[in-house]
């Protein structure tokens, strides 16, 4: 299973590549937005804290159901398009890039999970579970760590290529 930060690193990275290489309005693409999409890649995950606090109360939700939906990710898209109309082009890419966010977070999950949980796609129409659990043989924390640790080198080395990140140390 992703750690969290690989959920917020690779949101980060691919939304900043996207603004580097493909994004025709760099202006809608501000760190700020990129840090939005980062915050996003973790948003599926408010169930643990949301189910530690409805614990306390006598109540529980489950990890990866509801928030772990492509339903729950597409959910975003309605503000975004409305704010297309509107013209509130930026406040529309904060939605676009926060559904992106969700549905990487809720890819990675059924790609890597391995755990034996899965995911519900379907919840709560149904409860069966999917996954890929490709990295099953690599599901140690060191090796996640590790990989987190790969994910963010190669990064840091793209943006001292591309941006001289070294000019601001």
């Amino acid at each position: 299973m992703p750690l969290a930060v690989t959920h917020v690193l690779l949101t980060i990275i691919i939304v900043d590549l996207y603004r580097d290489y493909v994004a025709k309005h760099k202006r809608y693409f501000t760190l700020h937005t990129i840090f939005i999409a980062g915050f996003a890649g973790l948003l599926p995950d408010i169930d643990i804290p949301l189910d530690w606090i409805l614990n306390i109360l006598g109540a529980g939700i489950l990890h990866r159901t509801v928030t772990h939906t492509p339903i729950f990710g597409l959910a975003f898209l309605a503000p975004a398009f409305a704010f297309w109309l509107y013209k509130k082009h930026r406040i529309a890419v904060y939605f676009f890039v926060t559904t992106f966010g969700v549905l990487l977070h809720i890819l990675l999950d059924f790609l890597f999970t391995s755990d034996n949980s899965g995911l519900m796609f379907l919840y709560p129409f149904s409860n069966a579970m999917f996954d890929m659990d490709l990295l099953s043989s690599l599901a140690k924390p060191q090796i996640a760590a590790g990989i987190d640790a790969i994910i963010l080198l190669l990064w840091l080395w793209h943006e001292e290529i591309r941006h001289k990140i070294s000019d601001f140390i």
